[in-house]
């Protein structure tokens, strides 16, 4: 009986190549949305799973109860020491310190037995303890005994591979930036490169894990500076540990409140601050799972790459809608040609087939479809994979040898044929045979308002889609072209400026030569991310024991920081190198003066930590974040931070100054080729994650647009078989094309508005929750509902023609023949 089945499903699908292929098709395009979607939320909740004992594995953070419980993920150096010695549910403890203000983040760095120094990213510094606590799979060297000497550094298996091909590189060494001492402050202590780095492991962290370091520095005998290892006021490492069995998280989070008690108090009172006992009931310590640092830290700040839950979720709605976007395509599809099955059900009751035998045969039909779907579907994934992966900024790739694949895929397709077939087998089956053979088959409006509602939840889902699109594009122009308080046209940023030592200052000099360059700045701190930041205490003078402090950053620049970024001084004078005593002054934004209610700023004097200085100028408020955050605190201090110069200039002819400007390099760092980027390409990256979701949006705007006009059509084409015989009355009575395509299409044009009408409110609620994570955003205007509502009544329109001309240029005669 089965095979009769497939035979006669077969037949019917050769039959009807045109709706074969539609059905097909657009089943198989919404199949391949919904593998790769699952591929990236496969990706994306396996993140730091993959550990041994990552159930027990932990990050602890810092909360301020008085601002809300805004947790901090970055702690005090001495916590992890505390932690081991003085709490017995702790089996490990281990930091990690990724602050590029130590010479962490990114490099120049060069094999001891070579000369051409190269650029990396993803160095930070980690406990030995580390190591051990994550289990950290060693490819050469013993993960015990790494890094537990000073001087040693642990390297990924992508950077053996790269360095030292096929071959152990254990007790090989590094020299990194040149070896030259990490000048960032005079009073840094045992945190420079003078020496050569020995390797002492290759690590292989999974690709899946918020780990992304290439380069482990050992903390073994490093101190930042001097006192840093017994500093409770300065938040510098993630502290990571491992509880022993059976332990009780909650409890053992309770205890934790004894450390501000027992150290931190302690300090603050020796520090001057009269008012430390506040501390037990102003900070909280909490324990963050390994496995929710990727995908759940909304609530904990640190400076990590992460996922997006509320990504996840979303994606994962968008592939069910889009599925169920195809299966109406199906249903209405196979409505529409019920016409041409009417006889064949007819006769088969007539003959003695009972209901059940038909259902069978027409969900054999939709199992058919189905499996052919799916194949078509998995191979379109496989073609389009790449395309994904650079959207998404994934690797992702389809598990062919997995055991449960091809199992999924054949149950899904039984699965997902026999759901969507099931309206229309049992639709099909009802059909009465005396009726069928009479020519009086009627299909009722209850019908008639289903596929009608289908098609409007389709057209809606679509509009949710566009307007999506429109405004995730509108708010990522509005982000590069809002002033942000700083020049960013024009200005090239040489890197790695560090290595060529005392030279810099010449560096300058020369390219202040060069007739295109109007000035030059160097300062690793840039209003771009990926640049150095720090997080510093600002209080007025005489005010440290009364008055909380205002937190804000604390930029190193040179004298010409502020002309060359086209700061704006708003009161006072900018730094002059005519004026010694400016090594003692501060220029502070805006915001700062108004923490500190600074009404009459300048010639006042601030604190930070046991230094004064001296505000000589206020700059106007300028955004150095993304504008995700609101513009926090900026104070600006001649230092030494040499890692970038930053290259002003003003010519129409970019390739030719460059050309000159990589010849002053060449001069100066002959082992170091140059590298250099502009700051409005840094600034634009800043948002890639906006653009992508914009690209993601627009393609599957695109597709669901695709799949719900081929749903229209189906409409559409099942209608004029309803109304042949009507159309060609009409002619004959005396209607013009015109009135015969316009009746066809009005309603089918109304459902689309009515889809536009339901999309509207919901896109708003959602695309405003969107916009809640910028600070600086655009407002919802009418005009883009507008512009979408357009977009597709005009696809619409046009699909719907298609089939609306067909029937009113029909010969009349035809028309009323047709049964």
């Amino acid at each position: 009986m089965f095979n009769n089945y497939f035979k006669i499903a077969w037949r019917n699908l050769i039959k009807q190549k045109m709706y074969s292929s539609i059905k097909i098709g657009g089943f198989a395009l919404g199949i391949t949305a919904c593998l790769l979607i699952a591929l990236f939320i496969k990706d994306e909740l396996s993140y730091d799973r993959n550990f041994t004992d990552g159930d027990r594995i932990y990050r602890v953070a810092f909360g301020d109860n008085i601002k809300g419980e805004i947790y901090g993920a970055s702690l005090q150096a001495p916590l992890a020491n505390v932690l081991k010695e003085d709490f017995p549910e702790i089996e490990q403890v281990g930091r990690v310190n990724q602050g590029e203000i130590w010479g962490a983040g990114s490099n120049e760095i060069r094999r001891s037995d070579k000369k051409m120094n190269t650029h990396e990213e993803g160095f930070a510094y980690a406990d030995q303890s580390l190591l051990e606590l994550l289990n950290v799979p060693m490819i050469y060297g013993n993960r015990a005994h790494a890094l537990d000497e000073p001087y040693t550094i642990v390297i990924s298996k992508c950077m053996a591979d790269k360095y030292f091909p096929k071959d152990n590189p254990i007790g090989k060494t590094f020299i990194i930036n040149n070896g030259l001492p990490n000048r960032i402050s005079p009073s840094l202590v045992n945190n420079n490169f003078t020496k050569p780095f020995r390797i002492g492991g290759v690590f292989n962290f999974p690709e899946n894990s918020h780990f992304k370091y290439n380069f482990l520095l050992t903390l073994k005998g490093v101190e930042f500076w001097p006192g840093e290892q017994n500093a409770w006021y300065a938040q510098n490492y993630y502290t990571y540990v491992k509880l022993r069995p059976g332990a009780n998280v909650a409890a053992f989070e309770a205890k934790l409140s004894i450390i501000t008690k027992k150290y931190m108090i302690p300090q603050a009172l020796k520090f001057g601050f009269k008012d430390a006992e506040k501390l037990v009931d102003q900070y909280t310590f909490k324990l963050q799972p390994l496995s929710d640092i990727y995908l759940n830290t909304k609530d904990v700040r640190d400076d990590l790459i992460h996922g997006n839950i509320n990504y996840i979720w979303f994606f994962g709605i968008i592939a069910v809608f889009i599925l169920a976007i195809a299966s109406i395509n199906f249903i209405n599809l196979s409505t529409a040609k019920a016409a041409n099955r009417a006889k064949e059900v007819g006769l088969r009751k007539t003959v003695g087939s009972n209901r059940a035998s038909l259902i069978s045969q027409f969900l054999t039909e939709s199992v058919l479809y189905g499996i052919l779907s799916f194949i078509l579907g998995i191979l379109l994934a496989e073609v389009l994979l790449p395309y994904f992966n650079a959207l998404s900024g994934k690797s992702l790739v389809i598990p062919w040898t997995a055991w449960w694949l091809v199992l999924m895929l054949v149950v899904s397709s039984i699965v997902i044929g026999i759901l969507a077939g099931l309206y229309p087998s049992f639709y099909l089956s009802s059909f009465k045979p005396i009726s069928v053979l009479k020519g009086t088959l009627s299909r009722g409006n209850r019908r008639s308002a289903l596929r009608s509602g289908l098609v409007i939840f389709q057209f809606t889902i679509s509009v949710i889609l566009i307007i999506g699109t429109l405004i995730i594009y509108q708010q990522f122009g509005y982000i590069l072209n809002k002033k942000v308080g700083f020049d960013k046209e024009q200005i090239v940023l040489l890197q790695g400026a560090n290595t060529i030592g005392e030279q810099v200052s010449a560096l300058k000099t020369e390219l202040l030569k060069l007739p295109d360059v109007k000035s030059v700045s160097i300062s690793d701190y840039l209003p771009i991310s990926g640049t150095k930041r720090n997080g510093n205490a600002f209080w007025n003078e005489g005010k440290r024991s009364i008055d909380p402090p205002a937190y804000g950053q604390f930029w190193q620049i040179d004298h010409d920081y502020i002309n060359t970024l086209g700061m704006n001084i708003i009161e006072g004078r900018n730094f002059s190198i005519d004026m010694p005593t400016d090594s003692k002054a501060v220029i502070i934004n805006q915001t700062l003066a108004n923490q500190l209610s600074l009404t009459d700023p300048i010639g006042k004097t601030i604190m930070n930590g046991n230094q004064a200085f001296t505000v000589i100028g206020i700059v106007e408020d300028f955004n150095f974040e993304s504008l995700k955050k609101e513009i926090g605190s900026m104070c600006f201090v001649l230092g030494n931070s040499p890692n970038i110069v930053s290259v002003k200039i003003n010519t129409s002819d970019m390739s030719r100054t460059i050309h000159f400007i990589m010849g002053v390099w060449d001069e100066f760092s002959p082992t170091q080729p140059i590298r250099y980027t502009f700051l409005d390409d840094n600034f634009a990256r800043m948002y890639d994650d906006v653009q992508k979701m914009g690209l993601i949006f627009s393609a599957f705007a695109l597709l669901a647009i695709i799949i719900a006009c081929l749903g229209l059509l189906a409409l559409s084409s099942f209608m004029v078989s309803q109304r042949t015989k009507e159309m060609g009355i009409r002619k004959v009575m005396g209607a013009s094309i015109l009135n015969i395509i316009f009746g066809l299409s009005r309603n089918f044009l109304a459902l689309v508005i009515i889809a536009n009408i339901i999309a509207w409110p919901l896109a708003y609620y959602f695309m405003s929750k969107w916009l809640q994570d910028f600070a600086y955003r655009i407002a919802l205007s009418w005009s883009t509902f507008i512009i979408s509502a357009g977009i597709v009544l005009l696809i619409a329109l046009v699909t719907v023609s298609w089939q609306a001309i067909r029937a009113a240029t029909a010969n009349p005669v035809d028309s009323l023949r047709y049964e």
